[in-house]
């Protein structure tokens, strides 16, 4: 059986921290291509409806049609700029969860080469015993063949 190591314990930790870390920053990409899609979806709403009372106005429209179109245009516009503010807040957040998604990595990762390194001297200290014990029942032979045995 294996023996079980504190770094081991560890190295579980860090292995949930960084899945949590790697959740946030999934999380935070999500909401940072909902929120640019809600934009793009805006604009793209805002340019169409604009081309259309373009075609319309074009041959003549009443007042009140232009006021209500400017009064909608204007709404669409701040609606657009709102989402534009959601935008620069979620790629913050995402540029925020990134370097916490890259230290829990690294942490993970000095942890992975302490491990190695402790089961490197254990494999050593484990090949040293052996040809210790190796060496030692080669001795034991030679004498009891030197004593006639």
């Amino acid at each position: 059986m294996a023996k079980h190591f504190p770094i081991e314990t560890l190295i579980g930790l860090a292995r949930d921290d960084v899945d949590a870390a790697a959740q946030r920053l999934g999380r935070a990409q999500r909401e940072r291509n909902d929120v640019q899609a809600q934009l793009d979806s805006l604009v793209q709403y805002r340019d169409e409806y604009h081309a259309r009372f373009t075609a319309t106005a074009q041959t003549g429209m009443p007042a009140g049609n232009m006021r209500n179109f400017q009064a909608f245009i204007d709404t669409l516009d701040s609606a657009i700029e709102q989402q534009r503010n959601l935008l620069v807040t979620a790629n913050a957040r995402l540029e925020a969860a990134k370097p916490d998604w890259q230290r829990q990595k690294q942490k993970l990762g000095s942890f992975e080469v302490l491990q190695a390194r402790g089961q490197a001297a254990e494999a050593r200290q484990t090949a040293r015993r052996d040809q210790r014990d190796a060496d030692e029942h080669a001795a034991r032979i030679l004498r009891m063949r030197a004593e006639g045995v």
